[in-house]
């Protein structure tokens, strides 16, 4: 992966300066009022005049959202006007990018079904449908699934009339005549349970509210376990319900004390066990429930140390267990006797690698896969329990995405993993461990056309400031000029380990198409390089994240691939901080930023310890309560805390009125701040999707108008709101 070189005929820029968007003749932005609002942690003041936008009542509206109070609600409708009308000239722009994507779409689309026992399961979509549905078939009939199929769950008949749903999880119970599945209808991520009988379709009495979506069955099929949440909507309880009776007779298992800990629910894939898994960002515990015995307590593996992490799963009479004990920082493997399997009794099976991530291991009767990823590149390793034979699964691109799925069996040699990269659709193998034979079941279908050849994905590495290398994964179109003209959409996310995958998208294809390079930073906080590149960038570290995006941009001027206020800037969540960073930074540098669900008020939400996520979130950014140095060191990147009086670029912010995650208020008061300030004649604008959270609209053609927006705004100020789309 050799760094790229421009052609030695590249040349100064030809494309014309991107102008800004035009505001429509008479609309004016919103002005929020300002009321003054202190407060002093460590001797230190913080005004926010625009913290009453922070609704007292935000539990409430999290449930109702119609209980937000007219003041607050008033001044989301008129920015979400005032950006409608800013961005009308984009509407056939928005309305050919949408057709374009859900024309990429193959509407009636599968999964691959899953086997398990005398039935394949699999969700599908059907033509016109905006959500899945889960279906089963007989083992055996998946190539004839219109003559055999049981559709299990109907997610268009259950969505309908809502303005949101979301299923955030399905499990069939071992005997395949119930079904439990847990639905949103908010956005605010709390789920009711009920369950279905399978040969009637019909939901039985029993309904579960405040759950986070997870469960798991008995093995005698009479009792599911799931996480119930608590008042300030925190994973926090694990209860235990016996099928046919009220919820108010359950019993909480386990109930985590400690307020900065997540409760976690799943199972082994041998389906011995119930796991429960109680973690932060840095530190896990794990408990262990009999399946065959659900009415059990549960069971310790290992007490929470800080700084231990792991991840269980069983093997005939040992655990296998995946930690980062003894100084492995990427991991390492270790087998443990189910009879006692305390630290002192952990015997090693796969050594640690500096550099060689631990990803995932999926736990068989005769074998072991693991994902793992080295030079930020991921791939499969087979071990066979008998001899310890190991070998690899091979792959021949440069940067590509791999996913691992273990499916519902355990005495199996069967895996299926699912290969792309950004020029590669999506391929579907199954993976014999034994024979080593590898099947093709599904490849990825564009209707509207795709040709791999067209394009050009290549990686590159950018210095970063301190030395280090960032990868840089790059998409572009064949016809595109490599000569400073293009315009670039640099994408990063950089936190809580995540690594950003080089994957096949279809609705990037609508920018690609039109002339844009298409980048992806893949920067620290993520672990893309390993656990380290994850620890450079949190905590203190934190600004290496923000200095590795800019160096990424940086480096694709020096290269000639773009030129200075040529790149919008796109991150959410988490990414939506790195871009509230960079802007306050590297103004200069970016045409434009979008920021979706950003959270950019850091300080403030680390400060406040009622909300859902701060206590369990202190170890990844700090606890500005407890330390002053850690106080210090949020406050002088915080987006919201630095903004100031110079020239920002474009910026597009969209939020979610019921998101748990990243609260509505936290771009609100932002896009109000930046405005306030902001010396240059760019738009700065606000969306607030006001009947959804965290993750947008939920169906699937709905969150295509979502994207379409996001890029008309890309397109339009970047000079190209009328480029032809070259594949058509």
């Amino acid at each position: 992966m050799s760094s790229f070189t421009p052609p030695p005929t590249a040349q100064a820029p030809t494309a014309p300066v991107a102008k800004p968007a035009t505001l429509p003749t008479g609309v004016l932005p919103p002005v929020a009022p300002r009321r003054p609002h202190s407060v002093t942690h460590h001797g230190v003041t913080l005004h926010d005049d625009y913290a009453w936008l922070r609704a007292d009542n935000w539990q409430e509206v999290m449930r109702k959202p119609d209980t937000l109070s007219p003041d607050i609600r008033s001044y989301l409708e008129a920015e979400n006007a005032f950006t409608e009308a800013t961005l009308a000239s984009t509407k056939t722009l928005q309305d050919d990018l949408f057709t374009e994507m859900k024309a990429r779409l193959k509407e009636d689309d599968g999964q691959v079904p899953q086997p398990d026992g005398a039935f394949e399961y699999f969700p599908r979509f059907v033509k016109g449908g905006q959500y899945a549905q889960m279906c089963r078939v007989a083992r055996g009939a998946a190539n004839d699934v219109e003559s055999n199929v049981t559709i299990l769950l109907d997610g268009n008949a259950q969505a309908a009339g809502k303005s949101y749903w979301d299923l955030g999880g399905a499990s069939h119970s071992n005997d395949h005549r119930h079904l439990a599945y847990a639905t949103d209808d908010m956005g605010s991520e709390l789920y009711t349970i009920r369950i279905r009988d399978i040969a009637t379709g019909r939901d039985l009495d029993d309904e579960l509210t405040d759950t986070r979506g997870a469960v798991v069955w008995s093995a005698d099929n009479t009792t599911i376990f799931y996480i119930k949440v608590d008042d300030s909507q925190r994973p926090r309880y694990v209860c235990r319900h016996l099928i046919g009776t009220p919820q108010s007779a359950d019993v909480v298992v386990y109930e985590e004390a400690d307020s900065g800990f997540f409760v976690g629910l799943s199972q082994t894939q041998s389906r011995r066990f119930i796991l429960i898994d109680i973690n932060d960002h840095e530190t896990t515990e794990v408990h262990l429930i009999e399946a065959c015995h659900p009415t059990g307590a549960p069971r310790l593996v290992s007490p929470r140390r800080k700084g231990h992490q792991y991840a269980v799963e069983h093997q005939a009479e040992r655990l296998i267990i995946t930690t980062n004990s003894n100084d492995a920082e990427d991991f390492r493997v270790v087998e443990a006797p189910l009879a006692d399997p305390s630290e002192n009794n952990w015997t090693e099976i796969v050594a640690h690698k500096p550099g060689r991530l631990l990803i995932d291991v999926s736990v068989f009767a005769d074998s072991m896969a693991r994902l793992e990823r080295e030079d930020s590149l991921p791939r499969i390793v087979v071990t066979h329990f008998a001899d310890g034979d190991e070998h690899a699964i091979a792959f021949d691109e440069d940067a590509y995405a791999l996913g691992l799925s273990s499916g519902y069996e355990y005495d199996t040699t069967k895996i299926r993993f699912t290969y792309s990269s950004m020029t590669t659709p999506a391929e579907t193998y199954d993976y014999d461990m034994a024979t080593r034979q590898r099947t093709l079941r599904k490849r990825q279908q564009v209707p509207s056309g795709h040709t791999p050849s067209d394009y050009v994905t290549r990686r590159l590495l950018a210095p970063a400031a301190d030395g280090e290398l960032v990868p840089v994964t790059l998409l572009y179109a064949k016809s595109t000029p490599l000569d400073g003209s293009a315009p670039v959409l640099l994408y990063g996310y950089g936190a809580y380990g995540i690594a950003m995958p080089a994957s096949f998208s279809t609705a990037r294809l609508s920018l690609v198409n039109r002339g844009f390079i298409y980048a992806i930073a893949h920067i620290r906080g993520g672990k893309d390089k390993g656990y380290r590149w994850y620890t450079g960038g949190k905590m203190k570290n934190k600004p290496n994240t923000f200095g590795d995006f800019i160096a990424a941009g940086e480096h694709l001027i020096d290269v000639g691939l773009t030129t200075r206020g040529r790149i919008i800037a796109n991150g959410g969540s988490a990414g939506g901080m790195l871009m509230g960073a960079i802007a306050n930074q590297a103004p200069d540098l970016f045409l434009g930023v979008i920021a979706e669900v950003p959270f950019v008020d850091v300080l403030n939400t680390m400060l406040d310890k009622d909300l859902p996520l701060t206590p369990p979130e202190w170890p990844e950014w700090g606890n500005p309560l407890a330390s002053a140095a850690e106080f210090q060191w949020i406050k002088n990147y915080s987006p919201y805390d630095n903004v100031e009086a110079k020239a920002y670029p474009h910026i597009l912010a969209v939020a979610g009125l019921t998101d748990p995650r990243v609260t509505y208020w936290e771009p609100a008061k932002w896009v109000a701040k930046l405005r306030a300030h902001s010396t240059s004649q760019n738009v700065i604008l606000l969306k607030t999707n006001m009947g959804a959270g965290h993750g947008g609209a939920s169906g699937r053609f709905d969150s295509l108008k979502d994207v379409a927006l996001n890029y008309a705004f890309a397109l339009q100020i970047a000079g190209k709101a009328h480029a032809a789309d070259v594949s058509s």
